[in-house]
Formats: structure tokens, C-alpha cells, sequence
């Protein structure tokens, strides 16, 4: 049954022995339009996008924290081939995941030890914009969803650090983070990234 984690909730995954092979799902709606008047339509007040283009991301850092590879919309799969990026989905639109970014942990560079899956609007489309944002990491063997992280704060920041995967000695560890950033790039949120580890 899968974990629903809150902010800063950290998640020991040693228990899923022979995790493998996982996957980060990410997913969003466009936040629904406030019911607006006659005069309120004719000038253009509140409401929000029909579309919502936010970019799924992941920085990968070593033990000394130095950034090694990204995955994102531009780089579809990590250097050592063990990342993989579903893809840009430009709309929100649907049920489920919107971006997957699939990790073979067994094949991941040696250096990496952390993992951290960020969201973040290319077109600076803020997150009072957004409904229903999540992150969800499913063992891709089983088809298993193991836990999930809603996102629940608004604000007028573009990007937020979803959640990170560490490895230590014992196995792999994810902690739900939900900070609020700014960038329009992966790049741009490397620092807050590794603030969150």
C-alpha cells in the first residue's frame, strides 16, 4: 500500500529489497478558472491557464555534492543511460503521470548519491496557476506505487524541489521536500536543489 508522505518526511525504501529499477512520476492540472462577471471577463481579471507546461527534472549530485549529470526535457537520459525522461508533456491535461523519469539503480554511475526530482515552468507560469501537483515513486518491476508526495502550497514561485533519493550504506532513502524556487530551467534550480540535501 503506498506511503503518502508530507513535507520533509523522510522515507527508508531498504525494506523494498531488490528495488531495482523505479520511476518518478510527476503530475499536474492547470488550476481551474475562478467564476468571473460580465465586467470582470470584458478586462481580463482572475481566472487561471487552460494549459500548464511545467518540466519534471533530475539533478544528480555525488558525496561531495557536486552536480554530475541532468535529466530533463532537453536531455532525455543521464550519460551513464540509467536515467531515462518520458518526455515533455506541454499541457497538464489528463488523469495521472504528466512526466516520468525512470532510474536503474543498479546501472547508476557510482559517483551518484543523490537524486533530486525538481518541477519547474519553462513559459514562468507560477504555482498559483497549478492544481493537484504530485510526485510518485512506483517500483517499476512490480508496478507498485511505494509512496506519493501532493504538493499543496501555492504561490507565485516557478519551480519547487519535489523530493530527493539518497544513498546510504543501508540502501536508498526519499525525502518529500515541496520548496519553493525560481527558474525557468533545470539549470536554474541547481542551487536550491542542493540546498535540499
Amino acid at each position: 500500500m503506498s506511503i503518502s508522505l508530507s513535507k520533509g518526511q523522510t522515507l527508508s525504501l531498504e525494506k523494498d529489497t531488490g528495488l531495482s529499477k523505479i520511476f518518478m512520476g510527476c503530475g499536474w492540472d492547470p488550476a481551474k478558472p475562478e467564476k468571473k462577471g460580465f465586467f470582470s471577463s470584458l478586462l481580463g481579471g482572475g481566472g487561471g491557464a487552460d494549459e500548464i507546461d511545467l518540466d519534471a527534472s533530475v539533478i544528480v549530485f555525488d558525496a561531495d555534492k557536486n552536480a554530475i549529470d541532468l535529466v530533463w526535457f532537453q536531455q532525455l537520459k543521464s550519460q551513464d543511460n540509467a536515467i531515462k525522461h518520458s518526455g515533455d508533456n506541454l499541457t497538464g491535461e489528463g488523469d495521472g503521470d504528466d512526466e516520468i523519469i525512470y532510474v536503474d539503480l543498479k546501472a547508476l554511475d557510482a559517483r551518484a548519491k543523490y537524486l533530486v526530482f525538481t518541477v519547474n515552468s519553462f513559459r514562468g507560469q507560477t504555482f498559483d496557476e497549478v492544481d493537484n501537483a504530485f510526485a510518485r515513486l512506483v517500483d517499476q518491476n512490480k508496478n507498485v506505487e511505494i509512496c506519493r508526495y501532493t504538493l499543496t502550497e501555492k504561490g507565485r514561485h516557478t519551480g519547487v524541489v519535489m523530493a530527493s533519493m539518497e544513498k546510504t550504506g543501508s540502501g536508498w532513502q526519499l525525502t518529500a521536500h515541496g520548496n519553493p524556487t525560481n527558474g525557468r530551467t533545470a539549470q536554474d534550480l541547481t542551487g536550491a536543489a542542493l540546498a535540499a540535501i
